[in-house]
């Protein structure tokens, strides 16, 4: 005959061995709400890897006009972790704006002039990671972003008789992929790090829907640019 205090007992040894683990991972430093403060190298360029296409025309010969537009990035960022045990699990998003800002050489051959400014870049997404030690975090993300870049192009040559000058502001949406490392400092949380940590991070951003209307011939052209992302992000965070 079985005693009525075995069921019971075993009932209670299975919640115990789940609600262990449950516990340890709610004192993990890689779970809960974070606040992060971010900065790094930032280029954008066309899909293209040449920087002029020349044809012996005599525009852009013997000139160096670089596609790419290079800057300083920075921005805040707010995001929320849990550590599952064997991996940790997060949603971020990121507020970032760019010193990026390109002009055309005034030294080039070429009827116009030109700017490029990056502006503020938005990022909305996920990560995975896995703990390579109690204090660090492995990990890769992928997400939404959306960026807004201004544009200015200004007719140099006045006896061509052509007036092509605007301004263009846009919006255009992309997706992120990247990996970093996370680095716990100081001490706590039971020894195994404090609520501050450090990262450094790569992150490549795809853009597809740049587009300009061709008003110097007529309005039924548009061109379409595709544009590449890379960014080297340094940060300094903490979790609440």
């Amino acid at each position: 005959m079985k005693s009525p205090m075995i069921t019971p007992l075993i009932l209670c040894s299975i919640a115990g061995a789940f609600a262990a683990p449950a516990a340890a991972q709610s004192n993990s430093p890689f779970t809960g709400p974070r606040a992060e403060i971010l900065g790094g190298y930032d280029t954008l360029r066309s899909g293209s890897d040449v920087d002029v296409d020349t044809d012996n025309d005599g525009i852009f010969e013997n000139n160096t006009l670089d596609q790419s537009v290079d800057g300083f990035a920075y921005g805040v960022a707010l995001g929320y972790d849990f550590d599952a045990g064997p991996v940790v699990f997060g949603l971020e998003g990121e507020y970032m704006d760019s010193t990026g800002e390109q002009e055309g050489d005034e030294a080039v051959n070429a009827p116009f002039g030109y700017s490029i400014n990056l502006k503020r870049d938005l990022y909305i997404g996920a990560r995975v990671g896995t703990k390579v030690t109690p204090t660090t975090l492995l990990y890769a993300k992928g997400g939404y972003t959306n960026t807004a870049v201004e544009s200015r192009f200004q007719d140099r040559a006045e006896a061509d008789g052509v007036d092509l000058n605007f301004d263009d502001s846009q919006q255009v949406d992309g997706y992120r992929l990247g990996a970093g490392v996370e680095q716990l400092i100081g001490s706590g949380q039971g020894g195994l790090g404090s609520n501050a940590y450090v990262k450094l991070e790569y992150r490549y951003s795809n853009y597809s829907s740049l587009k300009y209307n061709d008003t110097l011939f007529n309005d039924n052209n548009e061109i379409g640019v595709d544009l590449d992302r890379h960014q080297v992000m340094a940060g300094v965070g903490i979790r609440f």
